[in-house]
């Protein structure tokens, strides 16, 4: 068993292997030669895997895992913790804005002061703009107000994880793998590492693009609160209220001569239209509980790997 393992979710990164590899490599050496590097890739239209080949040709250490199809990040980092076999296991993109610089330190405080999870923690978000700062506060501020479970704000996939945390974060069989939230799901003794994020070493980001970032969110909410659930709930008590009111409006209307207000079609179309806005936003939001039940149900796994270097016999046809 190694005592660490990296993983690194990769999908059309060609342009950050060799940079990535050039800096990770003499830090991990600093830290310990008993290491891995596993690659995570979703099947890419550049040359991704054969740099990755390439440097596994100079260093065993390097292992790659190619899934069948685009199963997306989440569940390349869930791919890379199910085949990692180190003591600890870290977690981190390739594209160079979590630097590789802190894992050192993080090495340190698990290994000397017992953490079992350290975690990252951003001070500062160079190289992106006003509404995706904006999306990630509002996010992190919705889901830590009805979680169950604290989500530390301003932090991503990058962390270092115990032996012991991979181990029970591998038992929950959640579809969809929130790696943020169900770290604290399980708990542990944490320490959050303030740091300053860059900018991106090259080009443009594949995976953590604004959509992206709002679906992994979206799926972070749904999945650790039943809070839109609720609003469902008090958005329709309130709008049966209003449509009370407005039916004693149109009332007091008939009584006093209001006729004007009182007979006006255009104001019962515009209250119908709003209920019913109201009820299919409710819809919306139910079906998504709705749907996320469906494929729990359904219980397919979350990765099939194709093609699995430097796991010897463990690799071919393994799924989640």
């Amino acid at each position: 068993m190694p005592e660490l393992s990296v993983v690194v979710p990769v999908y059309n990164e060609e342009k950050t292997i060799e940079a990535f590899l050039a800096t990770m490599r003499p830090i991990l050496d600093g830290i310990t030669a008993d290491h891995e590097i596993i690659f995570s890739l979703d099947p890419s239209s550049d040359r991704t895997e054969e740099l990755i080949l390439a440097a596994r040709a100079q260093d065993p250490r390097i292992k790659l895992l190619r899934f069948s199809r685009r199963f997306g990040q989440p569940a390349a980092t869930w791919a890379g913790l199910s085949y990692s076999s180190g003591q600890a296991v870290v977690v981190i993109d390739c594209d160079l804005q979590d630097p590789p610089s802190l894992i050192p330190e993080m090495h340190r405080l698990w290994r000397e002061e017992g953490y079992r999870v350290v975690i990252p923690q951003r001070r500062s978000r160079e190289g992106e703009n006003f509404v995706k700062k904006a999306v990630a506060y509002l996010g992190y501020w919705f889901i830590n107000k009805t979680a169950v479970v604290e989500i530390p704000r301003n932090t991503g996939d990058f962390r270092l994880l115990d032996r012991r945390v991979v181990e029970e974060l591998l038992r929950l069989k959640e579809s969809h793998g929130f790696l943020r939230g169900l770290t604290a799901v399980v708990g542990f003794r944490t320490k959050l590492l303030p740091f300053d994020r860059l900018a991106r070493h090259d080009g443009q980001g594949k995976y953590n693009r604004l959509t992206g970032s709002i679906l992994i969110g979206f799926n972070g909410i749904v999945a650790f609160s039943g809070a839109l659930l609720r609003l469902t709930g008090i958005i329709g008590f309130s709008m049966a209220a209003l449509a009370l009111l407005a039916a004693l409006l149109v009332l007091l209307g008939k009584i006093f001569g209001w006729y004007d207000f009182a007979s006006g079609l255009a104001t019962l179309g515009i209250l119908l239209l709003f209920l019913t806005g109201c009820q299919l936003v409710g819809l919306g939001i139910l079906g998504a509980y709705i749907g996320r039940i469906y494929e729990e149900t359904k219980l397919r796994p979350r990765f099939i790997v194709e093609l699995a270097e430097g796991f010897g016999q463990r690799g071919e046809g393994q799924d989640g």
